[in-house]
């Protein structure tokens, strides 16, 4: 049921998705081995999360160096609706693709922690909090400064 939810957490932290599925593993082995901590009364998805979120920058942090996730984004084709976009709408959109991940890599971890949890993975004000393990005050703030620096390198007007 969370499975993919914790993937896409780790791919958001280790920008490798080889990387991810490990984490995601080992943070679901922690987890099961962690229930008897686990508060019953508390949602079980943050709680997952913050172990992965955890897993995860443990994983980058030995790794000794980040990939670059929009190395792997420009990879990856555009995926079309149906009928094939024009070439020319095909290649904007992957560069838009690539600046756009490429600046989500220029943020502190902790704001681009925040950015996907919220806009990426959908994560309500309390999920992230119990996720990111900070008052809501600081999820709030931290997403408030990413956006603003990623308008500023994106050279989007407020």
């Amino acid at each position: 049921m969370h499975e993919q939810v914790a993937f896409r957490t780790a791919y958001a932290v280790t920008g490798n998705a080889a990387d991810a599925e490990e984490v995601a593993q080992d943070a679901f082995v922690k987890a099961y081995k962690a229930l008897g901590r686990f508060r019953r009364t508390a949602p079980f998805r943050p709680w997952l999360l913050r172990i992965v979120g955890n897993e995860a920058r443990n994983r980058v942090r030995a790794r000794g160096r980040r990939d670059r996730v929009v190395e792997r984004a420009a990879a990856d084709p555009v995926v079309s609706g149906g009928a094939a976009p024009p070439p020319e709408a095909e290649v904007l959109a992957a560069e838009t693709h690539r600046e756009l991940f490429s600046a989500l890599d220029r943020l502190r971890p902790d704001e681009r922690l925040a950015i996907f949890g919220r806009f990426f993975l959908g994560l309500t004000d309390e999920e992230a909090v119990a996720a990111l393990g900070v008052r809501r005050s600081a999820v709030k703030m931290r997403v408030h400064r990413a956006l603003e620096r990623l308008r500023n390198d994106l050279g989007e007007d407020s």
